[in-house]
């Protein structure tokens, strides 16, 4: 088992992608999916937003994945960077992946010098066992917790 770096990694980065789509967008035709991997591609590659996209990957299967953004969303564009998309596929689940999804997260943010990371969400109870600290709410119920890298 491995994490690595798939932004440069299209095999990988059309999953992650379609991935995203699935759990936060919207439903799209097979066509329309396809022109919308190859722009959010673009974008990625582009540095505007995604920073790095980091996946848990067993046996040449992604089981999970983790990225770190630039901002996220047009609230507070101020705080950067944002801790996002954490997901571990259904089957994999309760099996401590997103602990190492994680752990590598802020290890890559200290490594590229950050000192804080932000996140959004509207889970309750869930990030705070990854030490993150409540900072603010937005609207939607969404909460924004920072985490302390050390």
């Amino acid at each position: 088992m491995e994490i690595i770096n798939i932004k440069e990694k299209d095999n990988f980065l059309d999953e992650y992608i379609m991935l995203c789509n699935e759990e936060w967008g919207s439903k799209k035709t097979k066509e329309e999916l396809k022109k919308y991997i190859e722009d959010k591609k673009k974008k990625i590659h582009s540095n505007d937003k995604v920073i790095t996209v980091l996946a848990l990957i067993n046996n040449k299967k992604m089981l999970g994945f983790i990225s770190l953004f630039k901002y996220d969303g047009e609230k507070r564009k101020d705080l950067t960077p944002w801790y996002a998309t954490m997901y571990v596929k259904e089957e994999y689940r309760k099996r401590g992946y997103s602990k190492l999804l994680n752990n590598a997260i802020l290890k890559e943010a200290k490594t590229l010098g950050y000192k804080k990371v932000y996140l959004k969400t509207t889970l309750n109870n869930y990030y705070e066992k990854f030490n993150a600290q409540y900072f603010d709410s937005l609207e939607k119920k969404e909460k924004i917790y920072y985490i302390e890298i050390d």
